[in-house]
Formats: C-alpha cells, sequence, structure tokens
C-alpha cells in the first residue's frame, strides 16, 4: 500500500525493475511479522550489486543471537506462566495476577522484539538494511515516547499514511482529539477484530491525549539516562508509571474478551493483590523472573545500541567475547522454553 500511495502522491518513482519489485514485495526475513518496510527504504536497496560485508555479517549475527534469546529464553518462559495464569485467572489472587500481566508483558516485548532482531539481522546478513522496529520502548518515560520507541514500523506508518492526511496535530482539540482516538483504535483493530483491541488502542489514545494537549508529546526524544550509568529519581518514577500504565492496558490486549479483563482487573483490585503471589512451579517461576530481571539489566547496559548487545564487548579481546556469545548460546539451550507461536504470526 505504501508503495502504491507513494507513487500517487510523486514521492516515488515507480520501478521498471519487475525482479526487484517482486523481491522487495516478498523479502522473506520481515515478510510474516514486520518491520513494515517502505518502498523508500527497502526497494533502492535491490538495484546495488551484493556484495558481502563481515562487519555487517557479524553485525547480523550477533543481532540475531540476541532475537533468539529473547524469543526462546524470554517471551517462550514467559509465555508458559501468562497462559497458564490468564486462562485459569479465577482461580489466582490479585498478587498472582498481576505477575501474570507483567509475565505477558515481558512475553510479548521479548517475542515480537525478538522476531525484528531476528529479521533486521538476517537482512543484514545478505548486505540489506531493515528499519529499526523497537528501541528499548519499556525504558520510556511517558506514553508517547513509548509509541515511538514500540513497533516503530507500524506507529510510523499510521503516522504518515493515516495521522497527517487526517490533519495530525494542526487543527484545533476536537480535530487534535479526533484524529488521536483514530489512529490508536485503527491500530487496535489491526490487530484483530475483537472488543479487546479496540479497548487496548482507546486506553492507549486516553494516555497519550494529555501529553499530546499540553504540548509533552515530544518532550522525551533521546533514550533515558543517556552517558549515564542512572535515571535521576524523576526519570525513574517516570518510566515506572509509563511501564504501569503500559502493563494494564496489555491486559485487555492478553484478556479472551471485556468480562474475563474487567474480572481480571476487579481480582487486582481487591485485598489479594496484599497476598504472596503463588502457582504451579513457583520455583521454576522464580528462575524465570530471575533471567528476566539479568534481561533488563543487559539491555539498559546497551540501550544506547541499536539492540542490547550490538557494543557489548566490543573491544575485548577475541576469546573474552566469544565467551559471551556462548554463554548466550547455553542459556538459550538450557532454559529455552516450550516452543510458542510468534504471537505476531496471527495479526
Amino acid at each position: 500500500m505504501s508503495y502504491s500511495i507513494d507513487v500517487y502522491k510523486r514521492k516515488l518513482e515507480p520501478t521498471k525493475d519487475f525482479i526487484a519489485f517482486a523481491a522487495f514485495v516478498s523479502f522473506f526475513p520481515q515478510l510474516v511479522a514486520g518491520p513494515i518496510e517502505r518502498a523508500t527504504n527497502l526497494l533502492p536497496q535491490f538495484y546495488s550489486k551484493r556484495t558481502f560485508d563481515y562487519s555487517k555479517a557479524a553485525d547480523g549475527l550477533r543481532q540475531i543471537l540476541w532475537g533468539l534469546f529473547k524469543k526462546i529464553v524470554i517471551a517462550d518462559n514467559c509465555a508458559e506462566y501468562a497462559n497458564l495464569i490468564f486462562n485459569n485467572s479465577t482461580d489466582y489472587s490479585g498478587s498472582t495476577l498481576v505477575l501474570g500481566a507483567l509475565f505477558f508483558t515481558f512475553q510479548i516485548y521479548g517475542d515480537f522484539s525478538g522476531y525484528s532482531d531476528i529479521a533486521i539481522g538476517t537482512a543484514r546478513l545478505f548486505g540489506f538494511d531493515l528499519m529499526r522496529n523497537f528501541a528499548f520502548p519499556y525504558f520510556s518515560r511517558d506514553i508517547a515516547e513509548f509509541w515511538r520507541r514500540w513497533h516503530i514500523s507500524l506507529s510510523t506508518w499510521f503516522r504518515d499514511y493515516l495521522y497527517i492526511p487526517l490533519g495530525g496535530s494542526r487543527g484545533g482539540i476536537l480535530m487534535k482529539v479526533r484524529n488521536t482516538f483514530i489512529i490508536f483504535i485503527v491500530s487496535g483493530f489491526w490487530h484483530g477484530a475483537n472488543w479487546t483491541f479496540i479497548v487496548w488502542g482507546a486506553l492507549n489514545a486516553i494516555y497519550f491525549l494529555p501529553l499530546l494537549l499540553t504540548n509533552n508529546n515530544r518532550t522525551n526524544l533521546e533514550i533515558v539516562a543517556k552517558a549515564n550509568l542512572l535515571p535521576t529519581i524523576k526519570e525513574f518514577l517516570l518510566i515506572l508509571l509509563t511501564f504501569g500504565l503500559t502493563v494494564f492496558a496489555w491486559i485487555f490486549f492478553r484478556a479472551e474478551n471485556i468480562g474475563h479483563a474487567l474480572s481480571y482487573i476487579s481480582e487486582i483490585a481487591s485485598t489479594s493483590i496484599f497476598t504472596v503471589p503463588h502457582l504451579t512451579g513457583m520455583h521454576r517461576a522464580l528462575i524465570i523472573m530471575l533471567l528476566v530481571t539479568v534481561f533488563i539489566l543487559v539491555e539498559w547496559t546497551g540501550r544506547e545500541g541499536q539492540y542490547a548487545i550490538q557494543h557489548f564487548g566490543i573491544k575485548w579481546k577475541t576469546p573474552y567475547r566469544y565467551a559471551i556469545y556462548y554463554v548466550l548460546i547455553i542459556t538459550i539451550f538450557w532454559f529455552g522454553g516450550k516452543e510458542q507461536e510468534f504471537i505476531y504470526f496471527q495479526f
């Protein structure tokens, strides 16, 4: 669609190379779940002669490795407990349901950003540069920043081909409100014909509107605590608030229907939230939580790169650097969860 629209609006010259066009629309690394590539970025790359670039290939393999870790160790393990808790939510206390929401939060991030890393890394092996799709979204300080960092290829697609043509934020307050709700509800509807996705989109619109109406939606453009080890107390609290709002919205995204989501939330809001979480296989769940904690620390350390381990140990001596890669590979085989289909395959 973007190719046709860009040609129609004369932003792109129509290609006369059928092979390049066919390769563009069927490019296998990102065909199933993204990143959603524009013809302006990917199509010209098919015109140039392919030459092997060792540094690109090595970088691609590192990103594939990190993507596999995200998917197999983080997402698949979290999915096991998220499914257990969400599918039997009436059997659990509010504190355990919070745990289930957190498991799903890291499942969907590890699953989808892991796929994107694998796709981008695979394309780089062949000398192609795909657009970045995730930029450490859970370190965002407000919802506007979160949406600049989450599924970037989809959010920018809706921005350029839906939000801006509708008038964007140039009109009055009513137009701004209307356009914001349209883009977020369409984003929800894009994920499936279920009211849970519509409510998820509407919730994010409600989160986003105060920032837009007060002109604070482009406050946090740089990654948090850039060039610093730790964020300020204010930044840390803003990250926690944004993360909490995101987790709450994910409950609707994951729930089977609106009734399920509301009963899930009502139990969280009950006094049982003050009990100690308990579920079958709690010992293994604690191991998974420890792995997620390590994952967060690695992501935080590498947040200024395109992906977390892009520059990790890059200046170390070769044996030490390769030791880290082997540790990741062993961890993938040792702690890999039960095979789970990629979430975004259904979308």
